[in-house]
């Protein structure tokens, strides 16, 4: 059974590409610090290199992250880890962040691995996460998501035992931000901007049997207003903040 399926009895705190307000983005360190500041899981996004590999990187390439250029599909893995990610950090693997953080010390720390394979969506970076999830044993405690219809479609294929989230925002095309493709498209969760969210939307979603985990929410009076609208989870990039208003919000 997913951990994430499971009835949570408070509001997970999800650490936006780890706990990024205080580490570089996306690495091992702030996936440690999230974890660290109390997050019950991580999002982080998964793309695969010039050579196969899956590999941790929001962006299409690495020049805002790193001290290097180029797209991260053009790159071997030998050039994305000579780069410097931040504080002499490295682009870290899928599989690196397993074995970091998925160890049976934390046995319920749960992963939001969001599939960014958004301009290159033939490169079977899909199958290549799922073998991934299967080689740790992981997959009771991963959530895929994608803004990509189609790519949340091939993951239920692939791996319809591992729970699937649709992510849009507002400034998307109609048919992504109203999720027209959800009703043939199988998953359990619904990622929305946290702007877009309502009491009436969570529960209208609710009655579909569908959670909610919003993004990204950094400022305290949001996280509260998130947390009361009965959302499952909320993501955001301090889960330090996170954390601190929802012990406040349960006194």
């Amino acid at each position: 059974m997913s951990l994430w399926l499971e009835p949570n009895s408070t509001v997970w705190v999800i650490g936006h590409r780890g706990a990024s307000a205080h580490a570089p983005e996306n690495t091992l360190a702030a996936f440690r610090l999230a974890r660290e500041q109390g997050a019950d899981g991580i999002e982080f996004d998964v793309k695969r290199c010039a050579t196969g590999e899956v590999v941790v990187m929001h962006d299409v390439s690495v020049d805002r992250t790193t001290n290097g250029r180029g797209a991260v599909h053009d790159l071997s893995l030998d050039e994305l880890r000579r780069l410097n990610a931040g504080n002499g950090e490295r682009v870290p693997l899928l599989d690196e962040v397993f074995e970091e953080l998925g160890g049976r010390d934390h046995p319920t720390f749960l992963f939001n691995v969001e599939v960014t394979n958004y301009h290159t969506p033939h490169d079977g970076l899909e199958a290549a996460v799922v073998d991934v999830v299967r080689r740790h044993n992981i997959a009771h405690r991963v959530l895929f998501s994608s803004f990509n219809p189609l790519t949340v479609h091939r993951l239920s294929r692939l791996a319809p035992d591992v729970p699937r989230a649709i992510l849009y925002a507002p400034d998307m095309p109609l048919y992504l931000r109203r999720v027209w493709l959800g009703a043939i498209v199988a998953h359990e969760f619904r990622h929305p901007h946290f702007s877009t969210v309502t009491p009436q939307l969570v529960e209208a979603l609710r009655r579909r049997f569908l959670r909610v985990n919003v993004w990204t929410v950094n400022e305290p009076d949001d996280i509260r207003r998130m947390m009361d609208c009965g959302v499952a989870g909320v993501i955001g990039d301090s889960p330090r903040t996170l954390a601190h208003v929802r012990a406040a919000r349960a006194l």
